[in-house]
């Protein structure tokens, strides 16, 4: 669609620039009287606009080959040539101004339609091509949005998958001990001694002689049971363990 918009952009060109030529050649009385025309007065006015149409031509025959320019061109181009070719028509047809022949009339009145059926047929197109191009920009914003979005979410899953592994090479380390975690163990006291069974207890002294047969001094006799005593009061009353 867009190269037909092009083919109509050369075809504006080409009338456009006829057009031009032919103001610009105001002063040449001739030829407008062997086309049955009349000559615009004065002959500067007539050569000025033959320069601005020389220009539009220029501008279209550009916008044909730049695809940036060739909607706004083509719709500016088009309602500039179906305004001319009513203006044309309106003069030519209703107030029979200026007065031609026929032949400069019928010349006149086909190049007034051909103007209003070319630029209806550039501004349709141009419009058409316009939403073409809005509706494949819209789809290539979406494309774009959708791809970075996935590009995105495989990176979280990437990223998802090496922490796992991370955490399954990672060696199992003892937690840290913590207030919310620690838990005071109580002693286990002894049912029998009521002793705690990380305090030593002292070592029953032994009743019996070192050798037998050999009898105890008195001296002996008294230590043997002091030590016994000694030995009875620490595991009634057990001492709390010595802190340093």
């Amino acid at each position: 669609m867009k190269t037909l918009l092009r083919a109509v952009l050369v075809v504006d060109a080409l009338l456009v620039l006829g057009f031009g030529v032919l103001f610009l050649l105001t002063p040449w009385t001739s030829l407008y009287n062997a086309l049955q025309l009349v000559p615009t007065d004065p002959s500067m006015v007539g050569q000025a606009f033959g320069v601005v149409l020389l220009g539009m031509a220029w501008l279209a025959l550009r916008a044909s080959v730049h695809g940036a320019m060739t909607t706004p061109v083509a719709r500016t181009v088009g309602h500039v040539n179906w305004v001319v070719g009513v203006l044309m028509l309106v003069w030519l047809l209703a107030l029979r101004k200026p007065a031609l022949t026929g032949f400069g009339q019928l010349v006149s009145v086909l190049a007034g339609a051909v103007l209003l059926i070319i630029g209806f047929g550039g501004v349709r197109l141009a419009g058409a091509v316009r939403r073409r191009e809005r509706v494949l920009a819209a789809e290539a914003l979406v494309a774009e949005r959708n791809a970075k979005a996935e590009v995105k979410a495989d990176r979280r899953a990437a990223a998802r998958d090496t922490a796992a592994v991370d955490a399954t090479n990672a060696p199992r380390s003892a937690a840290p001990l913590t207030a919310a975690s620690y838990v005071p163990v109580e002693p286990v006291m002894s049912p029998r001694s009521n002793v705690p069974p990380d305090i030593p207890t002292t070592p029953p002294m032994r009743t019996a002689p070192l050798m037998p047969g050999v009898p105890l001094t008195p001296e002996e006799e008294a230590a043997r049971e002091a030590a016994r005593r000694e030995a009875r009061d620490s595991v009634a009353n057990p001492r709390p363990p010595f802190h340093g």
